[in-house]
C-alpha cells in the first residue's frame, strides 16, 4: 500500500495529473464558448427588428404570422440577390429590382432567363409593403404572396418552387440559416417570409414635401411650390396618388394601350369584371424620377410626358376612370408638376442596398 501511495505522489504521476486538469478545463472552456455562439444566435434569430419609418409615411403593418427579425431579413436579402434561384442561375430579384435603378429596372419591359422580354413594366419594390395587392393587376395578396411569383415564372426565372427548395437545401450556409431563424429546413412558405421581411425595409420618404409640410418652407423651391399646389388642385393627381405613399392602392383605366392590337387587359384578367377591363394599380410616386420609363408598358419615357397624357384626359374607351379629363394645363404648369414630383418626392435618404455575400 505504502508503495502504492508512493508511485501516485510521483513527481510523473502529478505532472500527468495536472495536464489532465488543464485538458479538462480548457474543454469546459470551449463547451462554454460553443454554447454562448449557439445562444448569441439563437438570440439573434429571435431578436425583433423594429423597422424605423420615414417622414411621411404612415405607420408599417407587419402580418402577426411573419415578424420581423434581423436574422430573418438578413436571409431575405441573401435570396433577393441570389441568381441560384433562376433556372440557369442568371437572373435575381435584384436584377429587374436593381437598388440603382429605382429599384426597377430601367427598361421598358422586364427581362428574365434567356433573354426572354415580358410584357409588362418591373414596378419599383420602394414602398411595397404598404400595398394590399401586388404586381401591376393585384393578382398576389401582400408581400408574402408575391415573393415566390417571379421565380416561378416561365419568363422571369422559371425555377420550380421544389427545385428552389432542393437547390437551397443542397448550400449550407441557406441549411444552417433556415434552420436558425424558422426552425425547419427550407421551404416554400420560409422563402416568401424571408423575401418579403427584407422587401418590407425598402422605404423611403422624409422628402423635401414632407419637410415642407412640417413647416420648412425653404424645403422646396418656387416652381416646385406651384407644381405641388397644381398637384393637389387643379390638376387633380391626388385623387388618386394620396397618402404617405401617393398611391390609392386601387386599379384604374387611363386608356394606356387600349388601342394596341392585343391589348393589355390588367386587373380584367384576374377578377373577369368587365369594368376591371384596362385597369392597373396606382404606383408610388416616391422616388419616381429613378424609375423611368413609366406605365404599366413603359411607354412613357418622361414624368414630362407622363403629366402631358394626363393633360389631354388619357386615350378614350368604355372603361376609361371618370376622373381622366382633360386638364387645361400650360406649357408651364406641366414643367410645375414635374419639378414637384423630381425635387419633392426623392428623398435624401433614398434606401440604397449593395448585394450580400451569399452563403456557400
Amino acid at each position: 500500500m505504502k508503495s502504492r501511495l508512493l508511485k501516485i505522489n510521483s513527481p510523473s504521476a502529478r505532472f500527468i495529473a495536472a495536464i489532465s486538469m488543464v485538458c479538462i478545463m480548457h474543454l469546459i472552456c470551449l463547451m462554454c464558448f460553443t454554447l454562448n455562439s449557439l445562444f448569441a444566435e439563437m438570440a439573434m434569430a429571435d431578436k425583433p427588428h423594429v423597422q424605423q419609418v420615414p417622414t411621411g409615411l404612415e405607420r408599417l403593418k407587419v402580418p402577426a404570422n411573419n415578424e420581423l427579425t434581423a436574422a430573418k431579413i438578413e436571409l431575405g436579402k441573401q435570396l433577393f440577390f441570389d441568381k441560384r434561384l433562376s433556372g440557369d442561375n442568371t437572373v435575381s430579384c435584384a436584377t429587374c429590382h436593381d437598388p440603382e435603378k429605382g429599384w426597377s429596372n430601367d427598361a421598358a419591359f422586364a427581362t428574365g432567363v434567356r433573354g426572354q422580354v415580358g410584357g409588362r413594366s418591373a414596378p419599383t419594390i420602394i414602398n411595397a409593403a404598404y400595398h394590399p395587392l401586388q404586381f401591376w393587376d393585384g393578382r398576389a395578396v401582400g408581400l408574402e404572396g408575391q415573393a415566390l411569383g417571379p421565380i416561378a415564372n416561365p419568363i422571369e426565372m422559371d425555377l420550380n418552387i421544389v427545385e428552389a427548395i432542393a437547390r437551397l437545401s443542397d448550400i449550407p450556409g441557406y441549411r444552417k440559416q433556415f434552420k436558425r431563424v424558422f426552425g425547419t429546413k427550407v421551404t416554400a412558405e420560409a422563402m416568401a417570409q424571408a423575401i418579403a421581411s427584407f422587401e418590407r425595409t425598402v422605404l423611403s420618404g422624409a422628402a423635401p414635401f414632407d419637410r415642407f409640410k412640417a413647416g420648412d418652407k425653404n424645403a422646396l423651391s418656387v416652381s416646385a411650390q406651384r407644381g405641388m399646389d397644381l398637384f393637389f388642385n387643379k390638376a387633380k393627381c391626388s385623387s388618386c396618388h394620396k397618402g404617405g405613399s401617393f398611391s390609392d392602392f386601387a386599379f384604374h383605366n387611363l386608356g394606356v394601350g387600349i388601342n394596341n392590337e392585343n391589348p393589355d387587359l390588367g386587373r380584367f384578367l384576374v377578377t373577369k369584371q368587365e369594368g376591371d377591363r384596362g385597369r392597373f394599380k396606382t404606383p408610388t410616386l416616391r422616388e419616381i424620377h429613378r424609375t423611368a420609363p413609366y406605365m404599366h408598358d413603359g411607354s412613357q419615357k418622361t414624368l414630362k410626358e407622363v403629366v402631358e397624357f394626363y393633360n389631354k384626359g388619357g386615350i378614350e374607351n368604355p372603361q376609361l376612370d371618370e376622373e381622366m379629363k382633360p386638364l387645361k394645363l400650360s406649357p408651364e404648369e406641366v414643367n410645375d408638376i414635374v419639378k414637384f414630383m423630381v425635387e419633392g418626392l426623392a428623398s435624401e435618404h433614398y434606401p440604397q442596398v449593395s448585394a450580400p455575400q451569399l452563403p456557400e
